[in-house]
């Protein structure tokens, strides 16, 4: 996933995009699963070797003092690796890649505290758990056996990637010690609450792919910007709130809201410019895009397709009627005295 801050400009095939990278993901995490399953009994001990270092090092720097030097760079991708321990003496590696091996255990890890960048996707880790890393920034845990979200607590980790694990719930995620995160990925976990997500720095978060049913404990991410709530099962857009001033897309495709009077829950989001709601029940209605502008003036694109100015000066009209209507109802002599008999 890229380390993007925010979506400033929306593009029109951007969701295209997004279900291929969710179906390429799928079939990769479906791949890694069976891998593990096929080799789980047989496995050999393949430990990381001197040798194998030698050729997996690259990018030479100054160390600490500037009088030594020392390779910082690590890739030993599918290499059927089940220790890392010899890097244990390499403390001056600062990016570490060791995805697509068979690693159960990172422990080694906590003596490379220069670390910057890890990527330890497709393994066999239980736990994304490290003792605190001074100078990580991010971390990709994806496809793993993953099953909670304890032990992460890096004061700089700015984006934190774990997707296509088994977790259920989040917690731990101290927003005292992670006050650097704005980019948390969870997709196609099985995660069925939102609970536990409280880091207010938080700017783009992906919970696609799970088994969500509603949006609770999100309330005060004043900072988010982009919220992924694809393919769950979503009912209600309760757990919205007016603190989420900064949030602007909104992707709900392919969950179970029906009722459009839902949309009226949303219209409390300042600026929320985009909103994805394909394969939802309540998209077959006939005045959806209408309702849906009528409730959110502000909003640019709905799914696929962006405003024209006619929509525009439509919902307007239905939104200033609506209001006297309400101004009426809420003024009874006004009713009295328009239904007074002329006196000519």
């Amino acid at each position: 996933m890229s380390d993007e801050d925010d979506l400033d400009d929306f593009e029109p095939d951007q969701d295209d995009l997004e279900k291929e990278d969710d179906e390429k993901d799928t079939e990769d995490w479906e791949d890694n699963r069976k891998e593990g399953e096929e080799y789980s009994e047989e496995r050999m001990p393949t430990p990381l070797t001197e040798d194998m270092m030698k050729e997996a090092l690259s990018l030479l720097c100054k160390t600490g003092n500037g009088l030594a030097h020392a390779y910082v760079k690590l890739e030993v991708k599918e290499r059927d690796l089940t220790d890392i321990s010899l890097l244990r003496s390499y403390i001056h590696l600062r990016y570490v890649d060791v995805s697509e091996n068979h690693l159960t255990d990172l422990s080694p890890l906590n003596h490379l505290t220069h670390l910057l960048w890890l990527k330890a996707d497709g393994n066999r880790l239980r736990s994304a758990r490290l003792n605190e890393l001074p100078y990580l920034q991010i971390a990709s845990f994806a496809y793993n056996q993953i099953t909670d979200t304890e032990g992460i607590s890096h004061p700089r980790l700015g984006s934190l990637d774990l997707k296509g694990n088994h977790i259920r719930l989040v917690t731990d995620l101290d927003p005292q010690k992670l006050i650097s995160l704005h980019t948390l990925e969870l997709r196609g976990n099985q995660l069925e609450s939102t609970l536990g997500i409280n880091l207010p720095k938080l700017k783009n978060l992906y919970l696609a792919q799970n088994l969500l049913k509603k949006v609770e404990g999100l309330e005060n991410l004043s900072n988010l910007t982009t919220l992924h709530l694809r393919d769950n099962q979503i009912e209600t857009l309760s757990g919205f709130s007016g603190e989420m001033k900064s949030l602007q897309y909104l992707n709900l495709r392919g969950n179970m809201v029906t009722d459009l009077g839902e949309l009226a829950k949303l219209r409390d989001l300042p600026k929320l410019r985009a909103l994805v709601l394909l394969d939802n029940p309540c998209t077959d209605e006939t005045d959806y895009r209408q309702e849906a502008l009528v409730q959110m003036a502000h909003l640019e694109r709905l799914d696929k397709d962006f405003y024209e100015e006619e929509e525009r000066a439509e919902a307007n009209e239905i939104r200033q009627r609506l209001k006297e209507d309400q101004e009426q109802e809420a003024d009874p002599e006004h009713d009295t005295e328009s239904d007074q008999p002329s006196s000519h």
